[in-house]
């Protein structure tokens, strides 16, 4: 039997209270993010006694943790669980597993009740997003989707009415910029694509429009065409018609918080602490995200699964019961209360869990009112995903500051990023 396929005998042998003084290391991106796995992980220990989880210091994005991630396994150093980024899950587990570094879960699964287990607990375009290759590598932790949180003051200040927002693209532009007329301290808005740690939204700007990312032959772009300039041109119409500034990832949100954009795209994720935040200094309200067609119009789901990379077998057993947990009905009612993420589990809807609590908080619901769009967020083939977007993003700041055309810019990037791929 190899020594991966060997867990499940081992914890049917040994059971949970043969764990005695496990410890095992997480790491997780997003230093803000601390406090709900933090959570999670307290609860957990609170009924696994036998179990310690620690924390390693967190990678600032998903894209900088993937890349650790590939190097500590290649020394020897990774930590028992990581939270891998969804679109960078295939390249982490093609690379892993075939150096035997990354646990596939189909023996913990099936000693669960194996796909009956899976359709209780998890819808199919959530268990998809760690599905690679017909095998399910990743426990979903969070997911996300984009949406707009809104200043209520602004918008009404500026002309707008709250309780009867834009449906499309032109008309959130066109608010933004009465917005910015309006207030020579504030701001329209801000969509950071230009400085988003990873290529969700400008995914998003392609999906949207109902078009595909990739070709069909897997290895180049499939929008190196209009929708690649609507894309572009979108972008570009958020500074010179919605007055956006170019601005820092993070200083986009303070700047929202302290009252001075009219509204900002961002995570779900945000809701908790967008809401304590702008207590006390104006009205938050979110939106759905606009697509240009209503039909077909998609939008890439984020967050991110857990993966066993332990390599003790008592720490593979102990991993899974701890990624097991973190993705249950009860570990979701934590994580979400404590971000603002979807559920990743749907008996975490239950009205004693969130069902309740969304009620109660529409702001942190809005996500759902669009799953019916969710499309899982992929990754490009081979290994160059981070330096791909990194040299994306460049260039997108360059066409939205003016100093490169829409023309050019799609240009470059479409070349870019097709011999990245070739690469």
């Amino acid at each position: 039997m190899p020594k991966f396929l060997s867990i499940l005998a081992l914890g049917l042998a040994l059971g949970s209270r043969a764990l005695a003084e496990v410890t095992i290391q997480v790491v997780h991106p997003w230093p803000g993010h601390s406090p709900f796995h933090q959570a999670a992980a307290s609860a957990f220990m609170a009924t696994n006694p036998d179990i310690t989880v620690k924390f390693r210091a967190s990678p600032e994005s998903y894209d900088t943790g993937h890349q650790s991630m590939i190097r500590d396994a290649m020394t020897g150093n990774a930590p028992d669980v990581y939270h891998s980024g969804f679109h960078l899950l295939p390249e982490l587990v093609r690379t892993l597993s075939a150096r035997d570094q990354i646990i596939d879960l189909a023996s913990f699964i099936e000693a669960e009740g194996g796909q009956t287990w899976i359709d209780e607990n998890f819808n199919p375009a959530i268990i998809n997003l760690t599905t690679i290759d017909g095998k399910i590598w990743a426990m979903p932790f969070n997911a996300s989707t984009p949406i707009i949180f809104f200043n209520k003051e602004l918008i009404e200040e500026a002309g707008g009415d709250a309780e009867n927002l834009p449906a499309d693209w032109d008309g959130w532009i066109e608010l933004a910029g009465k917005i910015s007329a309006a207030d020579s301290n504030a701001v329209g808005m801000t969509y950071d694509v230009h400085a988003w740690p990873d290529d969700w939204l400008w995914r998003a700007l392609i999906s949207q429009q109902g078009a595909p990312f990739m070709n069909e032959d897997g290895v180049t772009v499939a929008w190196d065409n209009d929708i690649g300039t609507n894309a572009l041109e979108l972008a570009r119409r958020f500074v010179t018609e919605g007055g956006m500034e170019m601005m820092d990832f993070d200083q986009a949100k303070q700047q929202f918080v302290a009252g001075l954009s009219g509204f900002t795209v961002q995570s779900v994720n945000s809701a908790r602490s967008f809401t304590e935040l702008s207590e006390g200094k104006f009205t938050l309200g979110t939106a759905i995200f606009p697509v240009t067609n209503t039909d077909s119009g998609t939008i890439p789901t984020g967050g991110n699964g857990a993966v066993i990379l332990a390599t003790e077998p008592e720490k593979q057993v102990a991993a899974w019961e701890y990624i097991k947990f973190v993705s249950s009905p009860e570990g979701q009612d934590i994580a979400v209360r404590g971000s603002g993420y979807m559920p990743t589990n749907q008996k975490a809807m239950a009205s004693e869990l969130l069902g309740d609590f969304y009620a109660e908080n529409p702001n942190w619901r809005i996500s759902l009112d669009q799953i019916d769009r969710a499309a899982p967020w992929a990754g490009y083939p081979g290994t160059n995903s981070v330096e791909i977007w990194r040299t994306q993003r460049e260039i997108i700041g360059e066409v939205m500051s003016g100093e490169l055309s829409v023309e050019d810019g799609l240009a470059e990037m479409v070349k870019a990023t097709n011999d990245l791929i070739a690469k």
